[in-house]
């Protein structure tokens, strides 16, 4: 399951950003992208209708499939990272080593 909603999920992220490149800003129209004439490729006004739709809607799959994915991801999960950790062992205090004694001089 979780598997079937990453594919989507990715497929979901990669149409967004095509979807949301080929917007343009105000005042230009999409056609000009394709040889700058006067008529834009969906109608006079659907180009923005309908990458508008485009857009929501994958925005909203998108938007599900990451809460899929969230809740997958926690399920099953320890709530701890330390869980069915054993404790470490306490080690006992080693003696100080004594010094080296320093070399003899003539």
């Amino acid at each position: 399951m979780s598997n079937v909603t990453l594919i989507i999920h990715l497929l979901a992220s990669v149409v967004l950003v095509l979807v949301v490149l080929l917007q343009t800003g105000k005042g230009a129209s999409i056609g000009a992208a394709f040889g700058g004439s006067s008529q834009t490729v969906f109608g006079s006004a659907g180009a923005a209708t309908f990458l508008s739709k485009l857009t929501t809607v994958v925005a909203v799959v998108f938007m599900l499939t990451s809460l899929g994915l969230a809740i997958l991801g926690h399920q099953g999960a320890p709530s701890s990272v330390m869980e069915g950790k054993a404790p470490a062992p306490a080690s006992s205090a080693a003696a100080p080593a004594k010094p080296a004694p320093a070399p003899a001089t003539k």
